[in-house]
Parts: structure tokens; sequence; C-alpha cells
């Protein structure tokens, strides 16, 4: 009997030639043994989520990459930016953004290498984002379970963030290191007039606990400016709130820090956007670049899906849709867990960027010493 026509047709339809820069899929084969930088670059033609961190990694080296001599003189251009040398070392501006839990988590780590080596240039977080770097200074958070309890941990005092188990003893040896500043901050607001605002106090706080693990402690160091719109959401709040009790009068101004993140995209040559998570940090940043009429690099890591419509979920073509992301990025977004993605974009787009511009102008042995005295083993 002969096949049907229609169900021959129908299956056995012809295919046109692929385009000739095609990438065939194949992944990393182990019979090679194990090859780490030979397996992250097979990423790249493994597909699905993959590829994606392929591409989030190559975003990201380009926006490190770029210098404003890349481009020409626009007619337009500011006097002080047509010097060779000046643009030469016009850099792109990055955004970095993450939620609380990867300061809460072993992730940290990966934060305070990008602030403690300026690789990163602006930052937004949330309350817990700041305060749980500065507990973490005084006491250790503990490695639990996600199936524990929680009517058995709150009888122990201990809080439980995923499978992070945090005692409620940290809290009380932050509220005794926090109310002290707020009473200087407050002191000093009322001799001589200071406008605190969220930055300013992050800044202050950085430069307080002058210890090396910590994220803003880098980023005070730096000059790298944090900002934290919703500071009074976690316990920092719940220290405002008590000093208003015992002693108050403190004031933040928040519109000073919209004022201050806007410049930095307005003001910017090119700016790229680093956004782990979603919620509050993912819009702040990107609003911001709107005022610029768009980032020109973006890499979204996060598990949203975006068929609640929530600004979390989006894809980057719906931030170029409001002018937040350029038409003409190749942003990508990564639907993973951040506490898996970020050390490996970390090693493989800052760390590794960094050793091979190192190792240009010094040479090889020099790098690999420079870099275990930063306690990176590359």
């Amino acid at each position: 009997t002969k096949v049907p026509e229609l169900a021959a047709q129908a299956v056995l339809v012809a295919s046109e030639d692929m385009p000739e820069d095609s990438l065939p899929v194949r992944g990393y084969d182990f019979n090679r043994g194990v090859d780490y930088r030979a397996l992250f670059e097979s990423l790249a033609t493994t597909g699905m989520q993959a590829t994606h961190f392929a591409r989030a990694v190559e975003e990201v080296r380009r926006m490190r990459a770029w210098r404003l001599s890349d481009e020409p003189v626009a007619e337009d251009e500011r006097e002080e930016l047509r010097d060779p040398e000046v643009r030469a070392r016009t850099k792109c501006t990055i955004f970095l953004g993450y939620t609380s839990n990867l300061i809460s988590a072993g992730t940290r780590e990966s934060l305070r290498y990008l602030a403690q080596h300026r690789l990163i240039d602006v930052i937004v977080t949330t309350a817990g984002g700041i305060e749980e770097d500065f507990m973490k200074c005084l006491a250790h958070h503990y490695i639990g379970d996600f199936a524990l309890r929680g009517a058995e941990l709150r009888s122990k005092g201990i809080n439980r963030i995923g499978n992070l188990l945090v005692p409620n003893r940290n809290y009380c040896l932050f509220e005794e290191w926090m109310m002290p500043v707020l009473d200087e901050m407050l002191a000093e607001q009322k001799a001589n007039g200071t406008n605190w605002t969220p930055s300013k106090m992050i800044a202050k706080m950085g430069e307080r606990i002058a210890h090396e693990d910590s994220v803003y402690y880098w980023a005070a160091k730096n000059g790298i400016p944090v900002f934290c719109p919703a500071l009074t959401d976690g316990s920092v709040g719940d220290m405002i709130y008590f000093q208003s009790f015992k002693n108050p009068g403190l004031v933040l101004d928040i519109a000073a820090d919209i004022r201050a993140i806007n410049d930095a995209a307005v003001h910017a040559a090119r700016t790229g956007m680093v956004i782990l998570g979603g919620g509050l940090v993912k819009h702040h940043i990107c609003n911001a670049n709107l005022m610029r009429n768009g980032a020109d690099y973006a890499v979204f890591v996060n598990t949203g899906q975006e068929f609640d419509g929530s600004d979390s979920g989006a894809k980057p073509d719906e931030a170029v849709s409001w002018g937040k992301i350029k038409p003409s990025t190749q942003a990508v977004k990564v639907y993973a867990d951040a506490t898996l993605v970020l050390p490996l974009l970390v090693a493989r787009a800052f760390v590794d960027e960094e050793v091979a511009a190192e190792s240009a102008k010094v040479g090889p042995a020099e790098v690999a010493n420079s870099i275990k005295l930063r306690g990176v083993e590359h």
C-alpha cells in the first residue's frame, strides 16, 4: 500500500539550507578529561539556558570592553570629551542590581569582589541586601534546609531564608551596632544641617564597619554609590522606628537619591545593566536608564515568568518598549537561580577578562601572583 500523499507531504517537508554562520549543537566531551575553560566555552553551543549564560558572558564582556574612543567624535560632542586620552579612559557605566538573598547567601563574596576591584560603578539593592552584609560582619549565617518547620525554628529564635538559617541574636547584634550610627547621623543633622540620603547613610555604614568582608566597606572606599530606595523595608527600618521614640528627628531624603541615580545614567557615555533577581532593584535600574532613552547593554538573571505581567518576569524586549533598553542591544535574560549563575558570571566575564588584561601588561607569572594575593584561584 502507498503512504498517503498528504501524510508524506506533511512529514517530509523540504528544508531550506541553514545560514553559513549557524552553530551546530554540541556539548562538552568528557573524554577530553575535565578542562573547565573548554567546558564553559562549550555552553555557547549546548542550547537552552546554557547558551543564554554564554551570551550573558559576552554581553558583560562587551560592556566592560567599550571605550568612548571606539566611537567617532560626534558633531555635538562636549569639548572635554574630544580629547583622545579622555575618550580612551571613558568607559561604560555599569549598574549592578541584586536582591537581598544574594547577600544572605555565599554569593555575597562574588558581589564583594566586584566592589573591591571597582568592576562596577553603581549598586542598587534592597534593605535586606544592605543590613545582612553588615550582620555577617558581626556573626555568621548558617546552612539549613528548605524543609525545616517554621514553628519549631520560631520557638528557638532562628529565622529561615530558604535553606539558610539566621539566629535572631544576629539582629540584636546589628541593633547594638546600628543605633549609635543613627544617633550620630541625627546629631550631625542637627549640628551641621547634613542632608542624609539612603546612599549617604549606606556609605557611612560602610566606612564605620571597616571590615574587608563587607560589600559596602569596599563600595564606600572606592566611591561606588549604593542606592536603596526601600531602605526602611527591613531591620534598618526597625531601627529607625525605634529611634523615632528614643531620639526622634532623623530625616532621609529619597528625592536627592533619585536625582543622583538618574544623573548617573543621564551623564554616562554608555550604560550597562547587570540585574540579578527582580522586583524593586530591576525596575529602579531600568527606570534610571529610561532617562537616557535606554541602556546600551543588559543582562537579567532571574526565574520570573512574564505571563502575569510582572516587571520581575519581563523579558528585555519589554524594557525596549519602554525606552529602558536601546533597540540595538544584544540584551539577554538567563532563566536561572542567581546563586548558581553569579559566581560563574563573575569568573567568566569579570575575573577572566581582568586576568587577560593584566597578562597583556605584565605577563602570566605576575598575573598568577596578583590573583593569588587577592584570594582568587585562576
